[in-house]
């Protein structure tokens, strides 16, 4: 009985714990360095004052899009994915400063922060252009080939 209890009293803790933690914010942070570009809303960059553990070559997703997929299975949405790359890669690629702000832990161990280029809300843009839209860590819409 007293196993029993004790496994219940250290299993709600462990979930009190985990969802702490996802709730848990970072401050902001400054990009050293774009390592690389996936897509439209995915990036690896080395993050200024972070240690190498944690801020070498990390996995970035732009929070509170989606952007279409370069693994499409129709035309359109490939072109789409290209163009929301392309826009990205040249916001980055061509950044004086680049803006981590409401940093959180998201899936596959990335970051999941909001964006900004030079001051410009990086997320905004791509919507703006028609290359996003509102994603918020659940199920995808995918209207890219409607």
């Amino acid at each position: 009985m007293f196993t029993k209890i004790l496994l219940t009293i250290t299993l709600l803790l462990s979930i009190a714990h985990a969802q702490a933690l996802s709730k848990l914010r970072f401050k902001d942070a400054v990009v050293d360095q774009i390592t690389s570009i996936y897509d439209g809303d995915t990036f690896r960059a080395n993050i200024k004052d972070y240690p190498p553990i944690v801020g070498h070559r990390m996995s970035i997703r732009i929070n509170g899009i989606d952007t279409p997929e370069m693994k499409a299975k129709c035309a359109k949405e490939k072109k789409l994915a290209r163009e929301a790359k392309q826009l990205t890669v040249s916001k980055l690629r061509n950044a004086k400063k680049i803006e981590l702000k409401n940093i959180k832990r998201g899936k596959y161990f990335r970051l999941v922060a909001d964006v900004y280029v030079d001051g410009v809300n990086l997320a905004d843009l791509l919507k703006k252009k028609g290359l996003a839209v509102n994603y918020d860590g659940g199920k995808k819409s995918r209207p890219w080939c409607r």
